[in-house]
């Protein structure tokens, strides 16, 4: 039997055929695309409906299930950004009155940022036209396909995190 006829999985491509990783490519382009896809048009429509920014509407997400409120280096890890990034959208959060600054019990030199109860009553509008828009993004998908897709990502994810931090996590 011709070798070239049997299918090869991923791993046995990637010892015995190290340059032909197109199948995994393309499933990299088709996942980046969905992910651009969609973050775009729920970017789109909240700049549209309520004149936010996708990184604002995260930040409040984030505040709206700390109801004490977070240090910002917390913030800052939870979105996966830098604090100084964090910097600028926490003031202009502040001046438009969605969140408050207050000094930590626990520590003088770090500030808890809270949200406001306007703040949380404008978020959990945007939140809840939020949860509309994706289900309506992923309408066409019955659940099993979102259950089938949900347990490919799941283990997706772990593969990355593998190849991330080695075999031997």
């Amino acid at each position: 039997m011709d070798d070239q006829a049997i299918p090869l999985d991923a791993e046995t491509k990637a010892v015995e055929m190290p340059d032909d990783h197109r199948e995994e490519l393309r499933l990299w382009l088709r996942l980046l695309t969905c992910s651009t896809l969609i973050e775009g048009e729920v970017r789109r429509r909240l700049r549209e409906r309520f004149d936010v920014t996708l990184p604002r509407f995260d930040l409040m997400a984030q505040l709206d299930k700390a109801p004490d409120g977070m240090m910002l280096s917390d913030l800052s890890k939870r979105m996966m950004v830098s604090n100084g990034n964090l910097t600028g959208l926490v003031d202009r959060l502040v001046a438009s009155g969605h969140v408050v600054r207050t000094v930590s019990p626990m520590d003088r030199r770090a500030m808890v940022i809270t949200l406001t109860e306007e703040g949380r009553a404008e978020f959990r509008t945007m939140a809840g036209e939020h949860e509309h828009w994706i289900a309506d993004l992923f309408g066409d998908l019955n659940a099993r396909d979102r259950n089938d897709l949900m347990r490919l990502l799941a283990k997706t994810k772990l593969s990355a995190r593998r190849a991330i931090m080695g075999d031997d996590q």
